[in-house]
């Protein structure tokens, strides 16, 4: 039997952070905030911690996902669906039409670099939303990708959310 070794480097995850972003860069962080916001507005509550909790599994953004599957928890999400989000293509019945467009868009936009948005996604993305609720979701899907990136390139340790 032959036995091979993960030589997979693993991030360490007990350094301090790098940067305090909102404190470094105080109006880009407050412009950040103010286009997550508007990004936000009007879409359902449940569909906006789903884009986030996707996006955030892709981008490995354990800061990210342990804020928004909390976030989630506290607006009422299942235990069930919440284990359900990163493998959503084999569990579809958890998932609304129109949220499993938003996933699928969710992950095409955010592994933009593999690919581009494919048409068919884009397309199905489309039936399901009117033009200006699909104009907001691509708001939250750009906007949880900036959130992810500031996190991992800053250290943000998961658990410790920040916000006041």
């Amino acid at each position: 039997m032959h036995m091979t070794t993960n030589t997979t480097t693993v991030p360490n995850t007990t350094a301090a952070p790098r940067l305090n972003f909102a404190k470094a860069a105080p109006k880009v962080f407050r412009a950040l905030v103010g286009f997550d916001a508007a990004a936000r507005a009007g879409l359902d509550p449940a569909l906006v911690e789903l884009i986030q909790i996707r996006a955030s599994h892709l981008n490995h953004c354990a800061y990210c996902l342990h804020m928004h599957t909390n976030d989630a928890r506290k607006a009422g999400e299942s235990e069930d669906r919440l284990h359900m989000v990163a493998v959503w293509r084999e569990a579809r019945h958890f998932f609304t039409a129109k949220e499993q467009a938003a996933l699928a868009l969710t992950e095409a936009v955010t592994l933009v670099a593999d690919g581009g948005v494919p048409d068919a996604v884009y397309a199905e993305a489309a039936a399901e939303f009117e033009e200006e609720e699909l104009a907001q979701v691509l708001a939250l899907i750009l906007t949880i990708n900036t959130w992810n990136r500031v996190a991992l390139a800053t250290k943000k340790v998961a658990g410790t959310d920040e916000r006041a």
